[in-house]
């Protein structure tokens, strides 16, 4: 997947300036796809040169104007074509695990320090898309949301973030307290 289609994808429901964008990527894109603002901006321009987006300025009289950005026909054959494509499997790539690898040789104390870390930012990740999917259904219930709901997509990569999510601050809380109790039984000995 290139940052274009989750750019296109995030434009689908509603016209956004770059810095909306950005917002809108840190708040449900981000659970799947990071990027930097800059690379956004960036992005957000090659996608008008190729035809996929159309922006329109916008005159505001006590801010600078503004640019809004939308998907265009093409943009949407565009991500049509993506959609068909075979999805390639994931994979982790995390720099902690790295470093959980080589748990026998390196100071436990530090890993348990930043495995608790990540728990908590996780933890914090959590919270963060338990609120959205309240705000995404409003007061319908779930199963009644994800059946009639009107943009399920949002929601349902939301979802995925949580439980991705959930499953990092489960591990990390395991690992930690594996690390511990392998300290306390090293003292014992």
């Amino acid at each position: 997947m290139a940052l274009r289609h989750a750019v296109l994808a995030a434009l689908l429901d509603e016209e956004l300036s770059g810095y909306q964008l950005t917002k809108a990527f840190d708040l449900g894109v981000a659970n799947f796809w990071h990027a930097q603002p800059q690379q956004l901006y960036a992005e957000l321009t090659r996608l008008e040169r190729d035809g996929l987006v159309t922006g329109r300025e916008v005159v505001q009289d006590t801010r600078p104007n503004k640019r809004l950005f939308r998907v265009t026909d093409a943009g949407l054959a565009e991500l049509e074509r993506f959609t068909s494509l075979a999805a390639k499997p994931s994979f982790i790539r995390d720099d902690l695990l790295v470093k959980v690898q080589a748990a026998d040789h390196v100071d436990a104390g530090t890993l348990i320090a930043q495995l608790t870390e990540r728990a908590a930012f996780a933890q914090a990740k959590v919270d963060l898309f338990g609120r959205l999917l309240r705000t995404m259904r409003g007061d319908r219930a779930e199963e009644d949301f994800l059946r009639h709901g009107e943009c399920i997509g949002p929601y349902l990569t939301c979802l995925r973030g949580l439980a991705f999510e959930r499953g990092n601050r489960d591990w990390c809380e395991h690992a930690a307290a594996v690390l511990r109790d392998r300290q306390g039984a090293r003292v014992q000995d």
